[in-house]
């Protein structure tokens, strides 16, 4: 079910192409109920109103009675889930770290005065007794600087390198975060599907013991068993009750869960659509591994590399002093003249040479290196995990569907009829129906495992198991098969 929708949804990466298109359907949307209130009236206005006034936290104007398929659900939870949409905003934020990073360092002014008000009293020997003249000691002076720093070593390419690719690493993880998404979206919905299925069969089980129940009764009132068996069958009857509800409570809380995933708090859609029992051309385990070393997780430790890297090359331009260049006047009150000042200034590094943190730098790039071969076992194992788990889901569902499940309801059927006729005990009768049940069951969960196994292996490589197949015979370059 995973592969039904990614196909659709991988290309799409683009989060300010899926934002326009949602800003423009908004606006359409708003657009035609501005006509409708103005041209109709009656009944058609008020369905126009109460779908338009729905609160826009409960799955973005899904009507609670339409039935709901998984690309349905994929496009209510990219649209809305709010995890995914923090990883937009990170993006967003990393742009304008982009820019500050390319931005070169802003001029220095400075305006000095020297000697403020620097006039002292002056005893003369020739001045009366108590009498005293002032005069200037010190000139003063009024010097105007301004100082530009000049990076040298490519500090500021070597900045921008590092915030584009940081930018890049947060579209990887963008893009890591859509496709997990995607991913349990179908992971829960395969969840509705089966506690749909699971609750037909339980009352699929309650009306073949209701008819249990009657068989009974009327053997009993025909005087053929004792009483004490439709006490029996009573007991056998509340018991698939039990299961019913159990059933019920299942299934609404998958529903809640998967509309959890679109950030509403309950479920607004009827029934889940789609095919429980369909299954995958599985490809060989080396073609799978291929793809998901390649997969957007992959190459998301491959950009963790070079980031890293980059880096280190911010690290080491700084060890390459800078310039600071400066040019100014000096302006003489007490003369009235003007002089010129020019500056260079470069630190000596004798001490601080940016050891440490260039030391720290390679470290990481180390560390990611690491990261990445921790990465790609990682992924390798998981795959490895899922594709065993399907190839034995394969197994166990052909033996359920080819042997098992029909040999148990042949049997109950014998059984039930025989036991109308006298040949076979009540407690037969049970003992049927209950391995009729809990087989038909079984089935039911394998087939939902055997689909979260193909979510998953889908997941890891990133693209529909079909189109992998279809790659051994077409080949097709790239990621354009994933366009709508």
């Amino acid at each position: 079910m995973f592969g039904m929708v990614l196909a659709e949804t991988l290309m799409n990466f683009n989060p300010l192409h899926t934002l326009t298109r949602y800003l423009a359907l908004a606006a359409w949307l708003i657009l035609a109920l501005g006509c409708a209130s103005s041209a109709l009236a009656g009944s058609t206005f008020t369905g126009i109103v109460s779908a338009g006034n729905r609160n826009p936290s409960t799955g973005a104007g899904l009507d609670e009675k339409k039935d709901l398929t998984v690309k349905d659900a994929v496009r209510l939870a990219l649209l809305r889930n709010p995890e995914l949409a923090a990883f937009h905003k990170e993006i967003r934020a990393l742009e304008g770290a982009t820019l500050q990073a390319g931005l070169l360092r802003n001029p220095e002014l400075s305006v000095n005065v020297e000697n403020v008000g620097n006039m002292g009293a002056v005893q003369r020997a020739s001045t009366p007794p108590g009498a005293t003249i002032k005069e200037t000691v010190e000139q003063q002076d009024v010097i105007i600087r301004l100082n530009q720093l000049i990076e040298l070593g490519g500090k500021r390419a070597a900045r921008v390198n590092a915030a584009l690719l940081g930018e890049e690493l947060a579209g990887k993880d963008f893009e890591t975060k859509r496709l997990e998404l995607i991913a349990g979206v179908a992971h829960v919905f395969t969840e509705v599907l089966a506690g749909q299925e699971q609750l037909r069969l339980a009352e699929e089980s309650q009306n073949l013991a209701q008819r249990v129940v009657d068989t009974v009764r009327k053997r009993v009132q025909a005087g053929k068993v004792p009483p004490i068996e439709e006490t029996k069958v009573g007991v056998a009857f509340s018991t698939t009750r039990i299961a019913v509800g159990q059933a019920q409570r299942e299934l609404a809380a998958a529903r809640k869960r998967l509309a959890l995933l679109w950030g509403n708090s309950s479920p607004e859609f009827g029934k889940a659509l789609g095919d429980l029992e369909s299954s995958v051309a599985l490809p060989t385990l080396g073609v799978l591994v291929e793809r998901v070393l390649s997969s957007p997780m992959a190459d998301r430790a491959q950009k963790g590399i070079e980031h890293r890297k980059a880096l280190l090359e911010v690290e080491q331009t700084r060890r390459v002093p800078n310039l600071t260049v400066g040019g100014g006047m000096i302006k003489h009150w007490e003369s009235g003249g003007t002089t010129g000042v020019v500056s260079i200034s470069m630190p000596l590094q004798l001490f601080d040479r940016n050891q440490g943190n260039l030391r720290e730098a390679h470290q990481r790039v180390d560390k990611a290196l690491d990261e990445q071969a921790a990465i790609h076992l990682q992924l390798q194992t998981e795959l490895v995990q899922a594709y065993e788990a399907l190839s034995a889901g394969q197994n166990e569902i052909n033996i359920l569907r080819t042997e098992i499940l029909p040999a148990a309801k042949s049997a109950f059927e014998v059984t039930n009829k025989g036991y109308e006729l006298g040949k076979f005990s009540f407690l037969e009768v049970l003992d049927a129906q209950r391995t009729l049940f809990q087989n038909q069951l079984l089935y039911v969960r394998a087939l939902a495992s055997y689909r979260q196994l193909v979510n998953e292996i889908e997941r890891l490589a990133a693209k529909p198991i079909d189109s992998i197949s279809s790659e051994l015979t077409i080949i097709d370059g790239g990621l354009n098969s994933y366009e709508e």
